[in-house]
């Protein structure tokens, strides 16, 4: 199973319709590689980072950096 059908069905376990889910896997696998090359992070740290933030904030969960309102000055 590729990477991509792994989030997918990632993503309708956490419950995703199967269209959105594959949306939020070609966003996931695309920002991945943006913190790969941006932060020079390896692959599966940045992956690992992504499916942290996935999880907290479909649990409710806000992670810092992720409040939300206007940014600081």
């Amino acid at each position: 199973m590729s990477e991509r059908e792994q989030l997918i069905v990632l993503c309708e376990k956490l419950g995703a319709e199967p269209q959105q889910a594959a949306t939020m896997a070609d966003q996931l696998l695309k920002r991945c590689t943006q913190l790969e090359t941006e932060r020079g992070w390896p692959r599966l740290r940045a992956m690992e980072h992504l499916l942290g933030l996935l999880v907290k904030g479909r649990a409710g969960e806000t992670v810092p950096g992720f409040e939300g309102g206007r940014p600081p000055e």
